[in-house]
């Protein structure tokens, strides 16, 4: 009787243990429509690492979702312009950053599906900083040109409902919808 209650514990604790290792291991973005739980890639740790960084110092919150284009991606994450409680500025969310350095690239085999999340850049591939895109549809034309640095595994219904930019200003949103908030976890 003992065994077999020791050996439940032991199973119990590593069921436990896996949980919370998944739930480190993602980030949960509240919506005006509700949550997204993304899962973080463990083949890019450094893009991953300063993600939940930033989520766990609250850089996230309120930062606007700038970019936004039907058929193809919502880009954030720009918290040096995009914050809308704190400095946001319009006519330059998209082109800041945070105040760590920029990434190396973590290009993988990874596609870029949709759910995907991948983390956006300039020219240079080792230009990736804080802001990321969440896919609505397919991009193979994305594959092993940017880090996929997760994948939403909830909410992606909330998603969907993010405002839409303007197709012929390249995506650009007035009065943008926003993360509201960023927690580790899901």
């Amino acid at each position: 009787m003992f065994k077999h209650f020791a050996a439940s514990a032991v199973l119990a604790a590593g069921v436990f243990a896996t949980s919370l290792a998944s739930a480190a291991d993602r980030i949960t973005i509240e919506l005006k429509d509700g949550p997204v739980v993304i899962e973080l890639n463990d083949k890019a740790p450094e893009h991953a690492a300063r993600i939940k960084a930033l989520a766990q110092a609250g850089e996230y919150d309120n930062v606007a979702f700038h970019r936004v284009i039907e058929g193809f991606m919502a880009q954030t994450g720009d918290v040096e312009f995009g914050d809308m409680e704190d400095g946001f500025e319009a006519g330059r969310a998209g082109t800041g950053g945070s105040s760590e350095p920029d990434l190396k690239a973590e290009f993988t085999d990874q596609p870029f599906e949709r759910g995907t999340v991948g983390m956006a850049r300039a020219q240079s591939p080792d230009s990736a900083n804080s802001q990321f895109f969440i896919m609505f549809d397919e991009g193979s034309f994305l594959n092993g040109q940017y880090t996929v640095v997760g994948h939403v595994v909830s909410g992606m219904e909330n998603v969907d409902k993010i405002k839409r930019g303007d197709q012929a200003a390249n995506g650009v949103v007035e009065n943008p919808d926003r993360m509201i908030k960023v927690t580790v976890g899901g």
